[in-house]
């Protein structure tokens, strides 16, 4: 594991400034790298470059190990989600099927837990306390927009396309983007056009109907973005961010009564920490501790 920052150079990131250290806490992943960008953020890159990043079964245990240890090591209070290669995701691998000789009842749970694990996957992303920023360049497809959705902020480069691409494979979208897409754009026609027509869409009508927050005119610039709001986000009390992160998922699926008391109860504990203090007696920002 290195800690670094970077930066593009031909396509790829290229990290700079390295040093070592331990990996032993960090869990063992082929297909993503996590590297601490500066202090208490960590940029989470999918590395299948030379399958533009499709989901395999093994990547999305991967992510979800990933985002479970992240959620829980105290150094870690941001999240940047960005991918390799010359796009950000292109969806499922479909190289990648079930093959086994196997009668139809049987098939059809094994079809059912895989689905289960892809979903639980991404889920890891809304269950994880720490703000997670997507960085998206070029395509981000199917199961990549599943993925973005998932996270907290989405920013894109002008070169990004989005698409609900499922209905051109013969398959209904499983793994959380028709669960999740139409809270973000607030428009339940235009989910539905594009769920039912598997259209692209550029980052510039992205932008326009709330699926991102931010366009940049290049990958690096989007990137390090990216990064910077992270930044930014870890200078933040870690328990005002994450209870803020908890209450606003906790509000999307509870009325406005049920929101008000569960805030109310994480704040009759997390208050008793000396974070409030610090914030109201110090002229100087207040460096706050990790939890």
């Amino acid at each position: 594991m290195f800690i670094a920052n970077g930066k593009f150079v031909n396509g790829r990131i290229i990290y700079f400034g390295q040093r070592q250290c331990s990996t032993n806490l960090f869990p063992r992943t082929e297909f993503i790298d996590i590297r601490e960008a500066s202090k208490n953020v960590f940029h989470v890159r999918l590395n299948r470059p030379q399958s533009r990043n499709a989901f395999t079964l093994p990547l999305w245990r991967e992510l979800r190990s990933t985002m479970d240890f992240l959620a829980t090591y105290s150094k870690c209070r941001s999240i940047v989600i960005s991918a390799a290669g010359k796009s950000f995701c292109t969806g499922i691998d479909l190289k990648e099927g079930i093959t086994v000789c196997m009668d139809i009842s049987r098939k059809s749970r094994l079809i059912r837990d895989l689905i289960a694990v892809c979903q639980d996957s991404f889920t890891s992303l809304e269950k994880c306390p720490k703000p997670i920023v997507a960085a998206v360049h070029n395509h981000c497809i199917g199961a990549g927009v599943s993925l973005i959705t998932a996270a907290d902020i989405r920013y894109a480069s002008a070169d990004a396309i989005f698409s609900i691409r499922e209905v051109h494979i013969g398959l209904a979208a499983d793994v959380g983007i028709l669960n999740r897409i139409n809270r973000i754009v607030g428009n339940d026609s235009l989910t539905r056009e594009l769920a039912f027509t598997g259209r692209d869409i550029g980052s510039s009508e992205a932008l326009k109907y709330g699926l991102i927050s931010r366009q940049f005119a290049t990958a690096e610039e989007c990137l390090n973005g990216a990064l910077n709001l992270a930044r930014e986000i870890a200078r933040r009390s870690p328990i005002a961010v994450q209870g803020t992160k908890l209450t606003l998922n906790y509000s999307r699926n509870h009325n406005i009564d049920d929101s008000m008391n569960f805030i109310r109860t994480w704040n009759q504990s997390q208050l008793q920490s000396d974070d409030l203090v610090k914030a109201a007696l110090l002229k100087e920002k207040a460096h706050f501790d990790d939890i």
